[in-house]
């Protein structure tokens, strides 16, 4: 891909930027929802390079289109939010904002994304159709893709031919990682409130105890993925959260259990679903409750699987140009909830990873066996991307992947 090549010799001309835009980004981290400076730093660039700009699409969420000449539309999409993290990092450009951070890489998302609309902008030259590039804000609490969705996005823009995604993660920095297929599980919380009968703690036979129900069902619920799901179907079950009582000597009225649950299929998480319930009910009759339990199910991310020709598609062009920086994803037990907005625009997708950790640390950490407990992982108060190569990469990463669809050669 020549034409690709030709845009990317440019990057040295926006390094200087984006490392500057990254810096800012990372020391002023906002919260899932109140990402409006970022919103406002992102804008005021594409405004600049001729991107016709939309925002304020489910709060602080916003969109560029570059439209030049016949050929694909693309969609590119880069989350925006920050965790309510301390960070640990003592870095030069640590987090200012009180118990905020970027530990999750968005900062990394952002800049790559805005330094591929840049290098896109400045060579039109090189390719023909339209680019769509989305800042979403709220992919940790879940639901900012169907925000942005409820509030119009799909009227806002040219219907896309592919969306496309990527997302910082432990491992070299300077490799690029594709999977076909499932790649990022789908995520459940459950909240079970099962309900006794309270008295006298030295006069339990006048009580429902709704602690010793607790107990059984969290029992219970670890034969779940161990019993009835196959061992080839991966998946997890945690009990996150107990709540009970409030003194030694009282037996409490209810119990509530928090759970989390990941998988790669609808039938899997189905299974799952109804066996909590099975369980939950089933104890709570085993144990004389007065009434059955109350199942809730909140913060639910959706599976994300990869279109197999996209992804081939994206993979070949990696291979072309990272060469032996080309490499495989892992199944990831994440969730995201970037496949809300290719799904509800019914169009094909790819979502992969890039490395974000100095390669020789990972090197030596890897042959010492300590990858685990040496490389700081996504949400730790310590995980920040080595700078450069990644921003490099994941701006290159895009306009590779971009350039799939958008370039002719």
């Amino acid at each position: 891909m020549n034409a690709v090549a030709d845009i990317l010799n440019d990057y040295e001309t926006i390094r200087a930027d984006q490392e500057a835009l990254y810096r800012d980004l990372h020391a002023h981290p906002e919260l899932s929802h109140d990402e409006t400076r970022t919103a406002e730093e992102v804008s005021r660039r594409l405004e600049a390079w001729g991107f016709d700009v939309h925002t304020g699409i489910g709060g602080a969420g916003l969109v560029g289109i570059l439209r030049n000449g016949d050929g694909a539309t693309v969609l590119m999409r880069a989350d925006t939010d920050a965790l309510p993290v301390t960070e640990a990092t003592g870095s030069a450009y640590a987090s200012t904002a009180d118990r905020v951070m970027h530990a999750c890489g968005h900062d990394v998302h952002v800049a790559c994304l805005l330094g591929a609309a840049q290098l896109l902008a400045s060579h039109q030259d090189a390719w023909s159709g339209t680019a769509v590039v989305l800042f979403q804000p709220a992919e940790e609490t879940g639901d900012g893709a169907r925000t942005m969705l409820d509030d119009g996005l799909a009227d806002v823009i040219p219907e896309p031919d592919v969306a496309l995604a990527q997302h910082v993660l432990p491992g070299p920095s300077g490799t690029a990682l594709t999977r076909p297929g499932p790649v990022l599980s789908s995520a459940d919380s459950v909240r079970i409130t099962v309900y006794g009968c309270g008295g006298h703690g030295s006069m339990p036979q006048k009580t429902v105890d709704p602690v010793v129900l607790a107990a059984h069902i969290v029992v219970r619920l670890q034969t779940i993925v161990s019993r009835e799901i196959d061992p080839t179907d991966p998946a997890v079950l945690t009990v996150g959260s107990i709540r009970a009582g409030s003194k030694s000597n009282i037996i409490p009225d209810d119990a509530v259990l928090e759970l989390n649950l990941r998988t790669y299929t609808d039938a899997t998480r189905t299974h799952m679903l109804d066996a909590i319930e099975r369980i939950a009910r089933g104890e709570s009759q085993a144990s004389g409750s007065p009434k059955d339990p109350t199942i809730e199910v909140y913060d639910s991310f959706p599976l994300t699987d990869n279109d197999d020709a996209a992804t081939a598609r994206v993979a070949d062009a990696f291979a072309a140009h990272f060469g032996e920086r080309a490499l495989p994803m892992e199944l990831q037990t994440a969730s995201e909830d970037f496949s809300d907005v290719p799904r509800a625009l019914g169009v094909p997708y790819t979502y992969w990873s890039i490395g974000g950790t100095d390669p020789q640390e990972w090197g030596d950490a890897e042959r010492k066996g300590t990858v685990f407990s040496d490389i700081p992982a996504n949400h730790s108060p310590l995980f920040l991307p080595v700078m450069q190569p990644t921003l490099e990469t994941g701006t290159a990463a895009l306009v590779v992947a971009a350039g799939a669809w958008l370039v002719s050669e």
